[in-house]
């Protein structure tokens, strides 16, 4: 039995107009090429299922770069990949081609991708000999279906259930960051942990809707971590945009050799700041 729709309205916190931010900004950017291509496709009526697919192949090509160590070939076929991966459901809109069983073919080769990326990485890892980053692909891979599964089993019970920072799209831009800069150590452990999280503020959003309880208090010193580790924001918001400076930090100041990379070396920036204290 779902939740009732009084307390959906309850647990979901209404949001106030947010101005621009940097990562609005850069959406906004890019979409200027890609209207462009939607366009293209709406006009040669390519089917929205058919870009899916082109998308989910091309990424397993991306897929066959990682193992071979290859990560800036790797961010180029993802970088292209992922096009079409945005532009199908812009198509199927503007073709009136939205179907249930579009929605389902373009949620079932989303996993295919993320297992191929995935798979990439633990078959270069155990290559390498590095057990340890096999261990940590793994998991990563496990933790990152598991994000998709728990809110598909959530929605199968709530309304909705959109809640954790570390979704499909933070992932797919952070495996093309660490390949486009060789920090891919860093990505995945940033990906593992907040995957964990994810995961666990979809069980326990899933827990407050099904017991009619409201969402942790946002106010004061303890809603701040509330906020910040029961994610509850939108895109594009201020919140948001300070996750993103944080995630990054850690991804490329942290010095390679702190994490034992098996692909990256050298002391990154707080490694030279800390050799001069």
């Amino acid at each position: 039995m779902s939740a009732a729709p009084a307390t959906v309205e309850r647990l979901t916190p209404k949001r106030p107009r947010q101005r621009l931010t940097f990562t609005g900004a850069i959406g906004a950017i890019c979409m200027f090429p890609l209207r462009a291509i939607i366009a293209g496709c709406v006009k040669l009526r390519i089917h929205p299922n058919v870009l899916t697919f082109i998308g989910v192949v091309i990424n397993v090509m991306a897929a066959w770069a990682l193992a071979l160590g290859r990560f800036m070939l790797a961010f180029v076929i993802m970088l292209v990949a992922n096009i079409f991966d945005f532009i199908d459901g812009k198509v199927a809109h503007e073709l009136q081609l939205q179907s249930k069983f579009g929605a389902f073919w373009d949620s079932t080769l989303d996993r295919f991708s993320d297992l191929a990326l995935l798979t990439g990485l633990i078959f270069l890892y155990s290559r390498l000999g590095r057990s340890d980053y096999v261990l940590v692909a793994a998991l990563t891979l496990i933790f990152s279906i598991m994000t998709s599964y728990a809110r598909a089993r959530a929605e199968s019970l709530v309304e909705k259930c959109k809640v954790g920072f570390m979704e499909r799209p933070e992932r797919i831009v952070l495996f093309m960051i660490g390949a486009a800069t060789n920090r891919m150590a860093g990505v995945l452990w940033v990906i593992l942990a907040l995957s964990v999280l994810t995961v666990a503020n979809r069980m326990y959003y899933t827990y407050l809707a099904l017991n009619r309880r409201a969402l942790p208090s946002r106010e004061g010193l303890r809603g701040f971590f509330n906020r910040a580790f029961f994610w509850t924001d939108d895109r594009a918001t201020l919140p948001y945009d300070l996750w993103v400076i944080a995630i990054l930090l850690f991804v490329w100041l942290t010095p390679p050799d702190w994490l034992n990379d098996p692909m990256a070396s050298g002391p990154g920036l707080i490694g030279l700041l800390t050799s001069r204290l």
